[in-house]
């Protein structure tokens, strides 16, 4: 009982378990929100999470059930399409990490927020299962989420990252950006620079 104990209760854990929350929070109050600001904040949100999932220390199962699922079909589905009434036709983006790509000679259409709604179902039932307080249940949902970290929900987050930056970084038309206002600013940076 004491080595998985010291395993849930390390501080990367408990800072993954945080970080978790929050990525699944924002997901789940996001609809209604501008796309420039969730985009922002995704962008932000997503290398912590990365970053605090491959922090933790190794995790073994040590039951033979698996944890039960709390994300419903229903559930990924709100949080999907509410995420795709954000990014309307910036949701779509050219995966080269699928591996059924060395199969086929066209690009692989991936959508963003489907993308982020498969990571939100990984992780949300983590949490929902870590939040019951079990200590056997808590490790064994702890080493289920590295494992699909590792094997599932991390490359997705990746490659979701990848087509957010470009969403907000891309020279393309866009309706949330004023070019004179970036002008401006380059004007101004360049003034006190010199």
């Amino acid at each position: 009982m004491k080595k998985e104990s010291q395993v849930i209760f390390d501080r990367n854990v408990v800072e993954f378990v945080t970080v978790a929350a929050e990525f699944c929070k924002f997901l789940e109050q996001a609809e209604g929100m501008k796309r420039a600001t969730f985009v922002d904040t995704s962008l932000k949100i997503l290398p912590l999470l990365y970053l605090k999932a491959s922090m933790m220390p190794k995790c073994e199962m040590m039951g033979e059930d698996m944890p039960e699922n709390f994300v419903t079909e229903e559930t990924y589905e709100i949080v999907r399409m509410n995420l795709a009434g954000i990014l309307a036709e910036k949701d779509d983006y050219l995966d080269v990490f699928v591996s059924d790509m060395k199969y086929s000679d066209q690009p692989i259409t991936k959508y963003i927020s489907e993308d982020l709604a498969d990571i939100y179902q990984d992780i949300k039932d983590f949490i929902f299962v870590f939040q019951l307080g079990l200590n056997e249940t808590m490790n064994d949902a702890l080493a289920i989420c590295q494992e699909n970290f590792a094997l599932y929900w991390g490359q997705k987050l990746v490659n979701t990252l990848r087509a957010l930056h470009d969403v907000k970084y891309a020279q393309a038309d866009s309706e949330d950006e004023n070019p004179s206002d970036e002008t401006d600013d380059l004007d101004y940076n360049t003034e006190h620079t010199l």
